[in-house]
C-alpha cells in the first residue's frame, strides 16, 4: 500500500539522482499557493481546469475516457521527511500508514474495507507514498457512479484533516513499518543513501530519509505524529487531482462542497533549511563497501538547486542540455556494446537533487576486477565531450529521435490512461512544472528547436561538466586496494590524459526488407465472439489480429517461435539465463547499436524471452512503421547475430546476481523457490556462479537457433491497425518463409510435478540482516485446463486468504508489511498448479506465520467466508479485469495460442461471468479440496549462523 521513493534509488545502475526534475523552491511563502502557470509564459493543457478554494486548497480535474467508466484521485500533500524534526524522523511515513487506521467518521480499519467493497485492490488501485518532500495518496476508481466518486471523496477529506491517530492503532502499526524498513533494507538502498551523505554532506537531505530511524518508529509518542500531521496536513499545502470518466463541472461542485470547510488552526510548519553545495570543495573520492553490491562508479559535479520558474526560457535551456547528455549516452552505449567494452553500462544525467543541488552525474556499471578502466574510458568520453563538443550528425540524430517521440505522443494524446495522467499532474507539483500536453510540447519544441546549434550545445556541455567537486564514488563488494586514495589517483590519471576528436558514424542503411515472395493467405475467419480475426498462411504461419483504439497509434506486435521451457532438456540446465544477449547481440548483418542507428526515425521496438511454450519476440510500434517491426522481428527469427560481446556483457552481469540474492531473504526466495515449485526440474531452476561462468556463447546459439530457424510461428497483432494491413506486414516478412515444422514437444515434456509434503519447511539462509526471514506456505491444485471454473475458485479462495492475512498479520499483529497469497494454474503443464502464502517476517515470528496460515485454512474448511469477504474478493478482481480488457495488453497475451487451442480464449472471454457465479459455499468447498494440511509444502529463509 505505501511506498517510499528512496527505494528507486538502491539500483547500482540507477539514474534516477541525476534524472529527476528541476526545481521546487522550500522557501517560505506567505501568499496563496499558485499554479506554476500563473509565473510562467507557458499555458497549461487546456484540458485540465485549475483551481484554489478560499481555504488554499488547489484542485486540477480533467475529463478523460480512456479506460472508460474510471478515474484516479490523488490527493499530495506539501509534507515530507525533510519537514521532520530530528525526533519526528520516520513520522512522515508512518502519518501515511495511519491515514488508513481511522478518522472522525471511518473507524480504525475499514478505509481499506470500505474501498475493496468498491472494486478497488488494496496496494494496486488504493495507495500511497511518502518521499522528502511530499506525501501523495491514490485512489483509482474502478467507476465515477455517484456512490464511488462520494466515498472516494469524502475517504480523501477524512486525510485532509479528520485523522485521529488512536494510540493503539499507532503501536500495532509500528511492526509494519518497520517490516517495510527491514524489506527495503538491502545494500544496494545503502549504498544509495551513503551515495547521499557523501555527495550533499552537511545537508539536510542526507539526515532525512523518508524511511526514518527505527527507533523514533519503535517509540515516538503519537503526540509527535499530531504535531506534524496538524502542522503540515494543511489545505494551503494540499493539491487535489482527478481525472475520469466524469462531468468537470459536476466534480469542481462536488470538490468545493467536500473540501471547502476543511479549516487547520493549528500554528503553521516551518520550512526545512537544505542547504546548498559547498563552492569550494574540491575533487573527492569516496566508496562504500558491501558484499553484495555491483561494482558501480559515480562522479558527480554540483551546483546550487534552480528554483527558476518553468517557462519557455527554462525549457529550451533544459532541451540544450538533454541533448548533450543524449550524445554523451550514445556515445557511452556504443562502447558498452562494442568488443571486449570496459564496462557493463553508463550513462549522464542532470537534474535537481531533493532540491538541494543540482547536479551532473556520470554513472558507470563496472566488473569489480576491472574497475580502473571502466573510470578511465568513462572519464574520458567525458572530457571528448567537453573538450571538442558534439558533432553535428550527433546532434541531428539526437533531435530527430526527439521530434520523433514528440510526435507519437501527439499522436496518441486522444487516448493516454487516466492513471498515467492523473500521476502526470501530481507529478508536477513538487517541481513546479507547467502542465503541457503533447501537442503543445511537440509544437514548442519545432519552434525552439530551429536556433539550436552544435555550438550551443557543446558550451552546454562544458557548463555541465562544472561545480563542485567532482565526488568520484566507488560501490562495490570488497575492500580495494590502496583504500578511497586509490580511487582518487584514478580519476586523476584518467582526467589528465588527452582524447582526441570524435569520430563520426557512418551511415547504415536497412539490409532485412525481403524475406522472399509474400506468402498468400489459405484461411481467414472471424475468432469465437468476434474478438479477432484468425488468419492462416500457405507455410503454415498463423496470425492473429485484434483492432482496437484503446491506443491511438499504436499497435503491439508478439511472434511466438518453436515451443519454448518445453523443448529444453529435464535432465540438464540450459543457458536461458543469458538470453538477454539475444537482442543485444544484434542481427548478422547490422549490430545492436547499427539497428537503433537505422531506426532513429522509426517508432518499433525489439524484445526476446522465453515463455513456457514458445520463444517469444515483440515490439511496440505505431501504424506507419508496422512493416518495418515486422521486418525487424523477422530479422531477429531468420538471421540473429549472435555476437560474443553481447553474451559476454550478460554474463559479467549475471555473475553479480548470485551474491546480490544471498543478501536479502526474498532474493534467496526468488533464487530457489521456482526450481523447488517445479521439484529440482532444471528447467526452472536458477543456476549457479561456475555454471553461468563456464557458459559460452555457442551455447546461447546452439539452444535457440534450432526452435527459431525450425519451429511453428505464430503472429499476435494488436492495436490501431486494420486486420488488411496486419496481413500485408505479415504477407512479406513470416508468411515468406519456407514452411516450417508443425510438430507438438514430446508427452514427456510436459510432465512436471508440485513436490510432496514436507513435515520442516525447506530450509534457506541468508547473508542480510538477522531481523529478516521469508516463509511460504503452499498446496498443491491442478492446471487451469482441468477445471477452469475451479481455478477460478481458487482465486477467490486465495483472495480472501490475502484479505485474512493482512488483517491479522498486517492490522491485528503488526507483524509484517507485505503478506500474500496467490496461486499458479499452468497453462501448458497438465495437472500442474498450486496455492501459496507467503510473508517476509521476522524470524521469531515464523512459527506464527504458520499458525496463522493453518487457522485460516482450518477456518475455509469448516465454514463459507462471510457476504462482506466475498465482496471484497471478488469485485476488486473483477473489476480489475475490466480495466485490463481495455488495454492492448491484455489482448496480446491472452490471445496467445488461442487459434490453435479454443480454450485459451475461453480463458479471456469467461473469467467475469465465472467469477459472479462463484459462491461462498464453492470456496469452502474448494478449501475442503487443496487446502489438506497432510499435503501442505513449506519453505523457509532465516539468517545464516554468524
Amino acid at each position: 500500500m505505501t511506498s517510499l521513493r528512496i527505494a528507486a534509488l538502491a539500483s547500482a545502475f540507477s539514474l534516477a539522482l541525476a534524472a529527476l526534475p528541476l526545481s521546487s523552491a522550500l522557501a517560505a511563502d506567505t501568499a496563496p499557493p499558485a499554479w506554476p502557470q500563473e509565473k510562467s509564459d507557458l499555458k497549461p493543457d487546456p484540458l485540465i481546469r485549475f483551481g484554489r478554494l478560499p481555504n488554499g486548497m488547489r484542485y486540477a480535474l480533467m475529463h478523460n475516457a480512456t479506460p472508460s467508466g474510471q478515474a484516479s484521485f490523488r490527493l499530495r500533500f506539501d509534507a515530507g521527511s525533510l519537514m521532520e524534526t530530528d525526533a519526528q524522523q520516520g513520522l512522515a511515513h508512518f502519518l501515511e500508514h495511519m491515514a488508513f487506521n481511522g478518522s472522525t467518521h471511518v473507524a480504525t480499519g475499514d478505509t481499506v474495507k470500505i474501498l475493496e467493497r468498491l472494486g478497488l485492490a488494496f496496494g494496486a488501485d488504493t495507495n500511497a507514498s511518502t518521499d522528502w518532500t511530499e506525501t501523495i495518496y491514490k485512489f483509482d476508481l474502478p467507476k465515477t457512479d455517484a456512490e464511488t466518486v462520494d466515498t472516494g471523496l469524502m475517504l480523501m477529506r477524512e486525510i485532509g484533516g479528520e485523522l485521529t491517530l488512536p494510540a493503539a492503532s499507532m503501536d500495532r502499526e509500528r511492526g509494519v513499518v518497520l517490516s517495510e524498513e527491514r524489506l527495503r533494507d538491502t545494500p544496494d538502498y545503502r549504498a544509495a543513501i551513503a551515495r547521499i551523505q557523501e555527495e550533499l554532506p552537511g545537508q539536510l537531505a542526507g539526515k532525512r530519509l523518508p524511511i526514518g530511524k527505527v527507533e523514533v518508529i519503535q517509540h515516538a509518542p503519537r503526540e509527535l505524529m499530531d504535531d506534524f500531521y496538524k502542522k503540515y496536513y494543511r489545505p494551503d499545502r494540499a493539491v487535489f487531482v482527478a481525472v475520469g470518466d466524469f462531468d468537470v463541472a459536476a466534480m469542481e461542485a462536488k470538490v468545493k462542497a467536500k473540501f471547502g470547510d476543511w479549516r487547520n488552526p493549528a500554528p503553521v510548519g516551518p520550512e526545512p533549511v537544505l542547504g546548498s553545495p559547498d563552492p569550494k570543495r574540491g575533487l573527492q573520492a569516496a566508496s562504500h563497501i558491501e558484499a553484495g553490491l555491483r561494482t558501480s562508479l559515480q562522479i558527480s559535479w554540483l551546483n546550487p538547486p534552480d528554483f527558476s520558474p518553468d517557462t519557455r526560457a527554462k525549457r529550451r535551456s533544459d532541451m540544450v542540455e538533454r541533448l548533450a547528455m543524449s550524445v554523451l549516452n550514445r556515445r557511452l552505449g556504443r562502447i558498452a556494446r562494442g568488443d571486449n567494452p570496459p564496462f557493463l553500462a553508463a550513462g549522464a544525467g542532470r537534474g535537481d537533487e531533493v532540491h538541494s543541488a543540482k547536479a551532473t552525474t556520470l554513472s558507470v556499471s563496472a566488473n569489480a576486477t576491472n574497475w580502473k578502466t571502466a573510470l578511465t574510458t568513462a572519464v574520458q568520453e567525458e572530457k571528448r565531450l567537453v573538450q571538442y563538443g558534439v558533432l553535428k550528425s550527433e546532434l541531428d540524430r539526437e533531435i530527430e529521435e526527439l521530434r520523433v517521440a514528440l510526435k507519437e505522443s501527439a499522436a496518441a494524446m486522444g487516448t493516454r490512461r487516466t492513471p498515467n495522467l492523473a500521476n502526470g499532474i501530481v507529478g508536477s507539483l513538487d517541481d513546479k512544472i507547467v502542465v503541457t500536453d503533447p501537442a503543445q510540447d511537440l509544437a514548442l519544441f519545432e519552434d525552439i528547436i530551429k536556433g539550436v546549434s552544435a555550438a550551443e550545445v557543446s558550451a552546454a556541455a562544458r557548463e555541465a561538466f562544472k561545480g563542485s567537486g567532482p565526488l568520484v564514488y566507488l560501490i562495490t563488494s570488497a575492500p580495494i586496494e590502496g583504500g578511497d586514495a586509490a580511487i582518487l589517483a584514478a580519476y586523476t590519471a584518467a582526467d589528465a590524459q588527452p582524447v582526441s576528436a570524435p569520430a563520426a558514424v557512418a551511415d547504415k542503411t536497412w539490409p532485412y526488407e525481403t524475406f522472399g515472395a509474400a506468402g498468400q493467405v489459405t484461411e481467414r475467419r472471424p475468432a469465437p465472439g468476434d474478438v479477432a480475426t484468425y488468419i492462416r498462411f500457405a507455410n503454415g504461419v498463423r496470425l492473429t489480429v485484434k483492432p482496437t483504439t484503446f491506443r491511438k497509434d499504436q499497435v503491439q506486435v508478439q511472434v511466438r517461435v518453436g515451443h519454448g521451457r518445453l523443448d529444453l532438456p529435464k535432465d540438464k540446465l540450459s543457458p536461458t539465463w543469458a538470453r538477454s544477449a539475444f537482442i543485444e547481440g544484434g542481427l548478422a548483418k547490422v549490430t545492436a547499436e547499427e539497428l537503433d542507428q537505422i531506426m532513429t526515425s522509426r517508432i518499433l521496438g525489439a524484445s526476446f524471452d522465453l515463455d513456457d511454450d514458445a520463444y517469444v519476440l515483440g515490439g511496440t510500434t505505431r501504424p506507419a512503421d508496422l512493416k518495418t517491426q515486422l521486418q525487424v522481428l523477422a530479422a531477429y527469427d531468420t538471421d540473429p547475430g549472435f555476437r560474443p560481446e553481447a553474451f559476454s556483457r550478460v554474463q559479467r552481469f549475471a555473475l553479480t546476481l548470485p551474491d546480490q540474492m544471498e543478501t536479502t531473504p526474498a532474493g534467496v526466495a526468488g533464487r530457489d523457490l521456482q526450481g523447488l515449485y517445479h521439484s529440482g526440474d532444471p528447467r526452472w531452476v536458477f543456476p549457479s556462479k561456475d555454471f553461468m561462468a563456464s557458459g559460452k556463447n555457442e551455447d546461447l546459439k546452439a539452444l535457440f537457433a534450432n526452435g527459431l530457424a525450425e519451429g511453428p510461428v505464430e503472429v499476435i497483432i494488436v492495436g490501431d491497425t486494420t486486420v488488411d494491413d496486419a496481413i500485408a506486414a505479415v504477407a512479406t516478412t513470416f508468411g515468406a518463409l519456407p514452411p516450417r515444422k508443425a510438430d507438438e514437444p514430446p508427452a514427456a515434456a510436459r510432465q512436471v510435478h508440485f513436490p510432496a509434503p514436507t513435515a520442516e519447511p525447506v530450509a534457506r539462509t541468508h547473508k542480510g540482516r538477522a531481523d529478516q526471514a521469508y516463509a511460504v506456505a503452499a498446496w498443491p491444485t491442478t492446471d487451469l485446463f482441468t477445471d477452469m471454473l475451479g481455478a477460478r475458485k481458487n482465486r477467490v479462495m486465495v483472495n480472501i486468504m490475502q484479505l485474512r492475512l493482512t488483517d491479522e498479520l498486517r492490522v491485528a499483529q503488526g507483524a509484517t508489511y507485505s503478506p500474500n497469497a496467490n496461486l499458479d494454474a499452468s497453462e501448458d503443464y497438465p495437472g500442474f498448479g498450486f496455492v501459496y502464502a507467503a510473508v517476509e517476517i521476522p524470524p521469531a515470528k515464523i512459527s506464527g506465520f504458520y499458525d496463522t496460515v493453518a487457522k485460516i485454512a482450518a477456518d475455509l474448511r469448516a465454514k463459507p467466508p462471510t457476504e462482506d469477504e466475498m465482496k471484497r474478493a471478488v469485485l476488486p478482481r473483477i473489476e480489475a479485469l475490466n480495466k485490463a480488457m481495455q488495454t492492448n495488453e491484455f489482448w496480446l497475451s491472452g490471445l496467445a495460442g488461442a487459434q490453435t487451442d479454443p480454450r485459451r480464449l475461453d480463458v479471456l472471454t469467461n473469467q467475469i461471468a465465472q467469477l459472479r457465479s462463484i459462491t461462498a459455499a464453492d470456496v469452502q468447498a474448494t478449501a475442503q479440496r487443496w487446502l489438506d494440511p497432510a499435503k501442505e509444502w513449506k519453505f523457509q529463509v532465516t539468517p545464516a549462523p554468524k
